[in-house]
C-alpha cells in the first residue's frame, strides 16, 4: 500500500472510530471509490468536498485568506502575539532619531518677541520621535479582527548645535489619540481593505504666543496588496472659541491652521527586499498650501535601521504650521512603518 492511500485510509478509520455513522459511512465509501477509480490527482480535501463532507465555501474562504495577505495584516498578526505582554511596548508610528536634520529656513519669525533667541537658532538640529499604542479590547468588538487603541506620539526638535542659547528644545509636539481599526470584507485588485476612525489632540505644550494646538476627528481608508500599502485620511477640525484678547489662554491659538494643513492626507508605503520606501502628501486645494514627505529605511545593524527623510512645505511641526521650508535628515529608526 502506498503512503497516500495509507494516509487516506487512516483518516477514514479515525472518522469511523470517532462515532460517525450513516451519512459519514457513505462519504467514506465515496472517497475510497474516488481514490480507486480516479487519476490520482485529487487531494483528500477535494475528494471530501465532492463527497459532501467539506463545504466548498469553507475551502474557498481558507484559500482566499491564505492568498490575500499584506504588510498591514502581517504586522497586525505579529503585534497580536505580544501586545498584551506586560514588558512589551507596541510601536504605533515610527520611532527614530535624526542627529542631523537640516532646514532651508529656520522659523525665526515665531520667536521674534524673545530677544536673542531666534537670531541664535541653527539651521541644523536633532529630531526624534517616540510613538506607542495600547490595545483596549481582548476580542472582536463589532467586526472580526477589529481593535480599539490608545495611541501617543511625541516629536521633539532639539537645537543641540546652538551653544549660544544652551541647546534648548525648540519645539515639542504631543499627540494623544484614540482610534478604532476594522478590516473590511471588500477585496479589490486582489488586495485587502480596512478603515480607521479616531479622535486626536495635538499640542506643543507651550503658552501664550508660542502655544499651538488643535483637535480633530479623522477617518482613514487602507488598502494593502503584498508589499504595497496605500492610505487616505481625511479629518474635521473641532472648533474652538476665538480669542477675546491677544494673550487669552482659552482662545484658539491657530485659527487658520487648516489653510496650511488642509483636510486630507495621502500615504504610500512599499517594501522592497530589506528596504522600505514611504511617501506622504497633503494639500488644501482652496489655498494651494500643503506638504510632501519622502522617507527610506534600510538595514544597519541588528534591530537598528538606517532612516533618511526629506520634507517640503508647511506644517513640519505645529510651531511651523504656517512656515514653508525644505528639510533633510538622516539617522536611525527602531521600527519601520510596516
Amino acid at each position: 500500500m502506498n503512503i497516500t492511500k495509507q494516509v487516506i485510509l487512516t483518516s477514514l478509520l479515525v472518522a469511523s472510530e470517532s462515532g460517525l455513522a450513516g451519512d459519514a459511512s457513505k462519504e467514506n465509501d465515496c472517497i475510497l471509490n474516488l481514490y480507486n477509480s480516479g487519476s490520482g490527482e485529487l487531494t483528500l480535501s477535494e475528494m471530501r468536498m465532492m463527497c459532501g463532507s467539506e463545504k466548498p465555501q469553507t475551502m474557498a474562504a481558507e484559500k482566499s485568506e491564505a492568498r490575500n495577505t499584506g504588510r498591514i495584516t502581517n504586522r497586525r498578526q505579529r503585534e497580536s502575539q505580544t501586545e498584551f505582554e506586560p514588558y512589551v511596548i507596541t510601536p504605533h508610528n515610527m520611532n527614530y532619531i535624526l542627529p542631523a536634520y537640516s532646514t532651508s529656513a529656520i522659523n525665526r519669525e515665531a520667536y521674534r518677541l524673545f530677544d536673542g533667541y531666534g537670531e541664535n537658532l541653527e539651521d541644523i538640529e536633532t529630531k526624534f520621535q517616540l510613538s506607542l499604542k495600547v490595545p483596549l479590547n481582548y476580542g472582536d468588538m463589532l467586526l472580526k479582527g477589529d481593535a480599539l487603541y490608545l495611541g501617543f506620539t511625541l516629536e521633539a526638535w532639539w537645537q543641540v548645535y546652538s551653544s549660544n542659547i544652551s541647546k534648548p528644545f525648540r519645539e515639542t509636539n504631543y499627540t494623544p489619540e484614540i482610534f478604532y481599526y476594522a478590516p473590511l470584507n471588500w477585496q479589490i485588485f486582489g488586495g485587502n481593505t480596512a478603515v480607521i476612525v479616531g479622535l486626536e489632540h495635538q499640542s506643543n505644550g507651550r503658552s501664550q504666543l508660542l502655544s499651538r494646538s488643535w483637535n480633530r476627528a479623522y477617518t482613514g481608508f487602507l488598502f494593502e496588496k503584498d508589499n504595497f500599502v496605500l492610505s487616505f485620511r481625511s479629518w474635521y477640525r473641532l472648533e474652538e472659541d476665538e480669542k477675546e484678547f491677544e494673550f487669552d489662554p482659552g482662545g484658539d491659538d491657530n485659527p487658520d491652521i487648516e489653510d496650511y494643513m488642509g483636510h486630507y492626507e495621502l500615504g504610500i508605503v512599499y517594501k522592497w527586499d530589506m528596504f522600505e520606501f514611504s511617501f506622504m502628501g497633503r494639500r488644501n486645494f482652496s489655498t494651494d498650501f500643503g506638504a510632501v514627505e519622502a522617507g527610506m529605511t534600510f538595514p544597519l545593524w541588528g534591530k537598528l535601521r538606517g532612516y533618511a527623510t526629506a520634507f517640503h512645505g508647511y506644517g513640519e511641526s505645529l510651531i511651523d504650521y504656517n512656515h514653508k521650508q525644505s528639510r533633510f535628515g538622516i539617522g536611525i529608526a527602531l521600527n519601520d512603518i510596516l
